[in-house]
């Protein structure tokens, strides 16, 4: 997908919002904890400094990764969706060649991801054996326990 993240507005707007809170809550509640920590006395043997300046570490490379997905965010529209063929934002309706058994997904980006709302990224395993596939044609999913035969069934948006 060429370096771009593409989501929907409401996944763009989710994520902004999760790194405008970082930025600002975060930031603040991490530099509080330091500066507790620091008034601890001598910093060499302060496990709590220590444990506070990495928390702040963590935190600014979280924020660094979610600035990259920001600067490289695409937001499309499910009016721009082909249901010809499975593409991201469509909602593929799956059956397992060998158990029988059914099961309907939506195809995100990674940000987007989340199994409890059945929402899987283009990027994973079953995403990318999924992808340009049409209805009626077999999908071929690599997993670590071997070749998993899915048949699209039905795509919508």
């Amino acid at each position: 997908m060429s370096g771009y993240s593409y989501m929907t507005q409401e996944g763009y707007d989710k994520l902004k919002a999760e790194l405008d809170y970082l930025k600002t809550t975060a930031r603040r509640e991490a530099a509080a904890a330091i500066a507790e920590a620091r008034e601890k006395g001598d910093l060499s043997e302060n496990a709590e400094y220590d444990a506070a300046k990495d928390a702040q570490g963590l935190l600014e490379a979280k924020i660094n990764g979610l600035d990259k997905a920001m600067a490289n965010a695409r937001i499309i529209s499910t009016d721009d969706i082909d249901t010809s063929k499975v593409t991201i934002l469509a909602k593929v309706t799956i059956v397992n060649v060998a158990s029988k058994k059914e099961y309907k997904y939506e195809l995100v980006s990674e940000t987007e991801a989340n199994i409890r709302e059945k929402k899987i990224s283009v990027n994973s395993p079953i995403g990318q054996g999924l992808l340009g596939k049409a209805v009626g044609e077999i999908a071929e999913v690599q997993t670590p326990k071997g070749t998993i035969q899915f048949e699209i069934k039905d795509i919508s948006i």
